[in-house]
């Protein structure tokens, strides 16, 4: 994997996991990228309502949301190839992306959220 992208739907926020009512699913996704970052992976993330202009440029998800409408949204492309629409990509998939095994990528994401209480103990 040289580069992800996920193309989100209009949120809130850049991540949508703000205010009272926080999607599960974006916590994991969120969770999982930050420590996909942090291993140095490329990882890039669009908001429609953050970015219009990255759903603009790119031509394949212009013309999937032209053809199948915003509900195609998120949409992930993984080194130029769209692998996963109408929904974020599982924990499988981004760690075989990663080149990890799917218990490697849970691991590193509990180590980054033990660190993450530990620093704000």
């Amino acid at each position: 994997m040289n580069k992800v992208e996920i193309y989100d739907p209009a949120m809130c926020c850049s991540t949508g996991v703000c205010g009272p009512g926080v999607d599960p699913e974006l916590l994991r996704v969120s969770a999982i990228l930050n420590v996909l970052e942090g291993e140095g992976k490329k990882i890039l993330r669009y908001g429609l309502s953050e970015d219009p202009m990255a759903f603009v440029a790119s031509k394949t998800v212009n013309d999937l949301i032209l053809n199948e409408g915003v509900e195609v949204l998120p949409v992930t492309i993984v080194d130029g190839e769209v692998k996963r629409k109408k929904g974020y990509p599982s924990n499988t998939e981004l760690a075989t992306w990663a080149g990890l095994s799917e218990e490697e990528l849970v691991k590193l994401v509990a180590k980054a959220q033990t660190a993450t209480i530990i620093k704000n103990d």
